[in-house]
């Protein structure tokens, strides 16, 4: 019986093996952990959809593998999963509840179905589509590469690169099209990539990083000291790509402001108990949560995302918000959807489940899909103020500094209150001034009057 990897979700084509579980001669069960895997969005688990005795490991640690590929060879034995059987032959795609988005594997391309063909996917990063990729070694393959002829038609000419190399050349930020191969044929290898690259820097360019911002040649730091250099997770790499992308093509603009949560401090001490009986933790960024659902019902251009290819503006009908969480794994966003729909306390339960999970390397990319809305609370740590960068597609993120006692004058003197500073960055091309003040005061109000939530 096969174990097939699952399908790593939408627009992840590969991953990176971290961690095999599992060995030969292991008994194994439905659900058990048997790798983790580092794909582009987070380090994830991958359970098993049968139960047996494992009998071949085709996958080791530092291998890069792709949905449907087969990982292990398995035995049945006592306790196999009922569906084992179909499990076995359709993978673990098929498999029900997993920490690994399970997404329908994506259909191969039309002209050769029975070939080892990837689907159209897009590239993240620069938001371009990337074109069905032939096996290395076979002519033909790949995205048609462009030029233009004397009358300014745009010609296509196949780009012999192997899906690998294509994946090497968008991370250094390099248009493939434009690389020179040494290969048979032309083929275009890594070694041609980094050639480009070099031959850019000593020509007075430089690669380009996401976003399109041109990223200068460094110095040699080892001239001053010593040095170490350690290569970019997938996650810290696809971070950075996502942010770079945002920065690049969001006009930002951030609004400060400042709650009394005087009274929030009470109303949360109050019903603490009442919140930890049911599971939860009734923290600032639940309350937020659920404040942040409510103002987007307000002023729903919050919720929207902009189609610049389209000329259009889409309004998303639901709250799903995301909460940013520091992992040692890098910065991840699990989203609770339905904001709206929830109590506080639902809220609180549900947050403090996937922020264990994304700690604990459990998070499915599902969970990480489907935000119209992201808080990033640095309160815990520190700070009065900072720029958050927007989440895109999303148009807008709330920041969340540390709350401290300061003096506010009231009637006849000062008095002792407690202020928590708000950040709210957003997408100026959606977004005007002056509603992303009425948006940021009407949560500033509520936090002011928590009673209100009852309203």
């Amino acid at each position: 019986m096969n174990f097939e990897i699952p399908n790593l979700g939408e627009n992840v084509e590969k991953a990176d093996v971290a961690r095999v579980l599992v060995k030969v001669g292991d008994v194994i069960k439905v659900d058990q952990s048997l790798f983790e895997l580092e794909t582009d969005k987070a380090t994830v688990e991958v359970p098993s959809t049968i139960a047996g005795t494992v009998t071949e490991v085709r996958v080791k640690a530092g291998d890069k593998v792709k949905g449907g590929q087969i990982a292990l060879i398995v035995e049945p034995g006592a306790g196999a999963h009922g569906a084992s059987g179909a499990a076995g032959a359709a993978g673990a795609g098929s498999a029900g509840a997993a920490p690994v988005n399970l997404a329908p594997a994506a259909p191969a391309a039309p002209a050769t179905p029975a070939a080892p063909v990837a689907a159209k996917v897009v590239d993240i990063a620069s938001a371009r589509p990337a074109y069905a990729e032939a096996p290395a070694g076979k002519p033909g393959g790949g995205a048609p590469k462009r030029t233009v002829g004397s009358a300014g038609i745009e010609l296509a000419t196949p780009v012999p690169a192997a899906p690998s190399v294509r994946r090497y050349a968008r991370e250094l930020g390099v248009d493939i099209t434009g690389v020179e191969g040494t290969g048979p044929g032309g083929r275009i290898g890594n070694a041609d990539v980094k050639q480009h690259v070099r031959d850019a820097m000593l020509g007075g360019g430089a690669p380009r990083s996401a976003g399109g911002i041109k990223s200068p040649a460094l110095p040699d730091f080892s001239k001053w000291g010593a040095i170490e250099t350690k290569p970019m997770s997938n996650i810290r790499r696809k971070t950075a790509e996502h942010l770079s992308a945002a920065w690049a093509t969001i006009p930002h603009v951030t609004q400060n402001d400042k709650a009394d949560v005087t009274a929030l401090e009470s109303f949360r001490k109050a019903y603490a108990k009442t919140v930890e009986a049911a599971g939860g933790k009734l923290t600032v960024t639940a309350i937020l949560i659920k404040i942040v659902s409510l103002a987007i019902d307000k002023y729903p251009q919050f919720a929207s995302s902009v189609d610049m290819a389209n000329e259009s503006i889409i309004y998303k009908q639901y709250r799903h918000i995301g909460v940013a969480v520091d992992t040692p794994n890098g910065l991840l966003v699990p989203v609770i959807r339905d904001a709206d729909k929830k109590t506080i306390t639902q809220i609180a339960v549900e947050l403090g489940t996937v922020s264990a999970r994304a700690r604990d390397k459990k998070l499915s990319l599902d969970e990480m899909s489907g935000g119209v809305f992201s808080i990033s609370n640095l309160g815990g740590i520190g700070g009065t103020s900072f720029t958050p960068i927007v989440n895109a597609p999303e148009v807008a993120i709330l920041g969340v500094s540390r709350g401290g006692l300061e003096p506010v004058w009231q009637s006849a003197g000062f008095v002792p209150r407690e202020m928590l500073p708000l950040s709210l960055s957003y997408d100026h091309r959606v977004i005007d001034g002056a509603d992303a003040a009425r948006f940021l005061r009407f949560i500033c109000e509520t936090l002011e009057q928590p009673l209100s939530l009852y309203l």
